[in-house]
């Protein structure tokens, strides 16, 4: 596969340098990361357009600094509304890769209307348990910095089940084989079953050191340089 070397730096030099405003949860390791794994995946598809499959993984969500709850039609729309991207690609092009970019986020009710949006939406999947558990503290910390260490860890809990546990609606949105998913709902399911376990799995993926249980209760964004410091 070869990706045009003139589209790279395009949107090197004028769509990746605005994650830096994202959360840390959707910065760019993890555009690196889904951008890999959707061109893994686009390899078994005959007569795929590798330039779509990499500018809508580089763009799927560059608007969730804007609005994170909506940030797949902010994402799209920026898409869309670039005209850089018209010497690179047609209009016909361009708005299949805007609906790519709009249908990729795995809570949405309905099937991509396209394969190269079940292809960023199959690589937006997690498939660390390391990566999950740091990129749900990382999106609470900047959404809710006043919430406790207690409230997050539960919450991500809950966020983790009801998108990757038994009936978890990511589970659903994979539409690629693909074992290191499958391990990964393994690992998860019987990690969230263990309360003491998470919790002691969580801090320590976060490099948090709470000594005593008022360390639980109090706002992270109060807390978190005594909980970062090591016993």
């Amino acid at each position: 596969m070869k990706i045009n070397p003139d589209l790279k730096k395009y949107l090197e030099e004028n769509i990746f340098p605005s994650y830096s405003k994202n959360d840390a949860a959707h910065n760019m390791n993890h555009i690196n990361y889904v951008i890999d794994r959707s061109l893994f995946f686009a390899n078994n598809i005959p007569n795929i357009n590798y330039d779509m499959v990499y500018t809508i993984a580089a763009y799927h969500d560059i608007g969730h600094y804007v609005d994170s709850k909506n940030h797949e039609k902010i994402s799209s729309e920026m898409l869309l509304a670039d005209k850089g991207l018209q010497s690179f690609f047609t209009k016909e092009e361009i708005q299949t890769m805007t609906e790519a970019v709009y249908d990729h986020r795995a809570s949405l009710e309905y099937e991509p209307r396209s394969i190269y949006g079940k292809i960023v939406s199959s690589a937006d999947r997690n498939t660390s348990v390391e990566s999950i558990i740091e990129r749900t503290f990382a999106y609470r910390l900047k959404h809710n910095p006043d919430a406790s260490l207690e409230d997050i860890i539960e919450e991500s809990k809950m966020h983790i089940i009801d998108k990757f546990g038994n009936s978890g609606y990511a589970t659903k949105k994979m539409y690629f084989p693909d074992p290191a998913f499958d391990i990964f709902l393994n690992e998860i399911s019987t990690l969230t079953k263990d309360k003491d376990e998470f919790i002691k799995k969580y801090c320590k993926i976060n490099h948090l050191y709470p000594k005593t249980e008022i360390d639980y209760k109090m706002p992270i964004s109060k807390s978190l340089k005594k909980l970062k410091k090591q016993p």
